[in-house]
């Protein structure tokens, strides 16, 4: 027989906006039918954006997204033999409902749908519901296997297609089913967050999924920013033999096109897998771009230190806003250093944005004056560093609230977990572009930026953060020659002991049995546990860790375990 052309829809949705995302996927099926397709498959809940939270639980919600699928359906109908599978929040017709209480609760299903000649012809609902990391499935929908719903398969093309939705591809009995349902080929339907590594981890685990039913999977994957995740896109085909033939673009959106043979073979194009660094970069960047202009605001604001975390902070912004919606405010104190002044007005102005200077000197001696009686015979300390981040925030505050712009915060997760950011200070803002980067990785990140040039991922070409911030001591500089190293440990060793006891949830006795000083780790987990309050208070931040300080992170503040 002749191959089948097939197109993975790689789109940005948007949660809740029913209507735009209708759009997408009828512009991607425009596209996929021009080259010829048979075939295209959008991505999980791609109709509603993923994830939708508790929007799921209001039935008004449910009701428009029924209502969307119908009109899809029917604009769908135009394009002449082209199959169009669609992720959507769905209640199934016919299935019991729930009584909890008194209350009696359709059971929802995340499902997808088989579009063709404008009407819904079959849909398939997930089976496997993941409950970890920021997965919270469970709470909002019923898996098709228990609801008693069974595979779903379907023709395009000459060839027998099954329906799989993101998790259910990582596990035996959904492929082994569509398989004896006749599936000569595998959709995969994913909105899957993403983390660093995640992308290749992907594609083993759907080779390893291709060989065990012996035919191709297609993954159709979400791109773009939602809160705190982001998805890569990245939407790839593997023939029977786990082979990947085709790959899209991370982090943009596409149509992505392949053929596919009867004997399991595919054809395609395959873009190449960035580095680590350059996902980290353009996750940051999706991330900073979507949830600013999802939300509607007209650009943003950073308190430009002369450090490196507000650094980066800046040159993500440019990457991903422009210059013309950055706006940099440098807020000396007494302590500021004048190589940080130079260092700031240099990289603003090599980044052509806007930077203005406002000193919080005078405010500072305002607060120290009036707590004078208070304080009287007791010496400085914390308490007057933290009156002097608290000003610069209550400033970049008043900026945002007078012209609307959005402040991004700059502290990066090393600080975030030992406590070295300030409540209403320069925790104070509404987005936390590094909230989930490490310092050391903060440090791999500004390297890797300024070697970028031409042509390459980012909008300036070229060195954009001064080789000096990068290669200075860090310091929060509000004391006299202060550095961060005054009372953390290297940050090889913080960021080593915290990735084992955050991410890789090790214990005390497990890291210090694999090198660290017992000092280090006793210090560094007690500042994680005893600042747990104030992260529950941080402005929400990209995730691009598979543990990230947020939807993923869910200890108790008051708690008295040691492990």
């Amino acid at each position: 027989m002749s191959k089948v052309r097939v197109a993975l829809a790689q789109i940005n949705a948007t949660v809740g906006d029913l209507t735009g995302n209708a759009q997408r996927i009828v512009e991607a099926a425009r596209q996929a039918h021009g080259v010829g397709a048979s075939l295209m498959i959008a991505p999980e809940l791609a109709l509603s954006g993923y994830p939708p939270e508790d929007l799921l639980l209001r039935p008004a919600f449910l009701q428009a997204c029924n209502r969307a699928l119908e009109g899809l359906a029917g604009e769908l109908a135009s394009f002449d033999g082209l199959t169009v599978v669609v992720g959507h929040p769905a209640v199934a017709q016919g299935v019991p409902a729930v009584r909890t209480r008194s209350i009696v609760t359709p059971q929802r299903f995340n499902a997808a749908s088989v579009l063709q000649d404008g009407a819904v012809r079959a849909t398939y609902c997930k089976r496997e519901l993941p409950n970890y990391q920021v997965f919270d499935e469970r709470r909002y929908f019923v898996s098709g296997r228990d609801a008693g719903l069974g595979p779903v398969t379907f023709e395009a093309g000459g060839l027998r297609f099954g329906l799989l939705i993101c998790e259910d591809a990582w596990f035996d009995e959904p492929a082994s089913a569509a398989a004896a349902a006749g599936a000569q080929a595998l959709c995969v339907l994913n909105a899957s967050p993403f983390h660093l590594g995640k992308a290749e981890e992907r594609e083993q685990r759907m080779a390893q999924r291709a060989r065990a039913a012996g035919c191709p999977v297609l993954y159709a994957h979400l791109v773009g920013g939602q809160d705190e995740v982001v998805f890569d896109g990245c939407s790839f085909v593997v023939d029977a033999q786990g082979i990947t033939r085709a790959r899209g673009r991370c982090f943009e959106s596409q149509v992505v096109v392949a053929e596919l043979s009867a004997d399991g073979s595919v054809s395609g194009t395959c873009e190449v897998m960035p580095s680590i660094e350059e996902q980290a970069w353009r996750a940051l960047v999706s991330g900073v771009h979507d949830y600013v202009g999802k939300n509607g605001f007209p650009g943003v604001i950073i308190g430009l230190s002369g450090g490196i975390d507000s650094a980066l902070v800046l040159a993500v912004a440019v990457d991903a806003l422009g210059a013309d919606k950055v706006r940099t405010v440098m807020m000396p104190s007494p302590y500021t250093a004048d190589i940080s002044w130079i260092d700031a007005r240099q990289m603003a102005e090599d980044l052509s944005v806007r930077y203005d200077e406002i000193s919080i000197s005078p405010m500072f001696d305002a607060f120290r004056a009036g707590l004078a009686g208070e304080f009287a015979g007791l010496p400085e300390d914390a308490t007057e560093e933290n009156i002097q981040a608290r000003i610069r925030g209550t400033l970049l505050m008043a900026l945002s609230n007078k012209f609307g712009s959005i402040v991004l915060t700059t502290g990066n997760k090393s600080e975030m977990a030992t406590g070295y950011c300030t409540l209403y200070g320069d925790m104070a803002g509404g987005f936390a572009v590094i909230k989930d980067v490490s310092k050391t990785l903060v440090y791999r990140l500004a390297r890797w930026r300024n070697a970028q040039g031409a042509g390459g991922p980012c909008a300036v070409a070229g060195p954009v953060i001064p080789e000096r911030i990068i290669t200075r001591a860090p310091s929060a500089e509000l004391r006299p020659n202060q550095t961060d190293q005054d009372s953390l440990p290297p940050y090889d060793v913080l960021d080593g002991i915290l990735a084992r006891y955050m991410e890789d949830d090790q214990s005390i006795e497990q890291i210090v049995a694999a090198g660290y000083a017992a000092a280090d780790v006793e210090r560094v987990t007690h500042l994680i546990k005893i600042n747990e309050y104030k992260r529950r208070q941080a402005p929400v931040g990209i995730r691009i860790t598979h543990r990230a300080f947020g939807r993923d992170w869910r200890y108790p503040i008051t708690s008295r375990f040691r492990a």
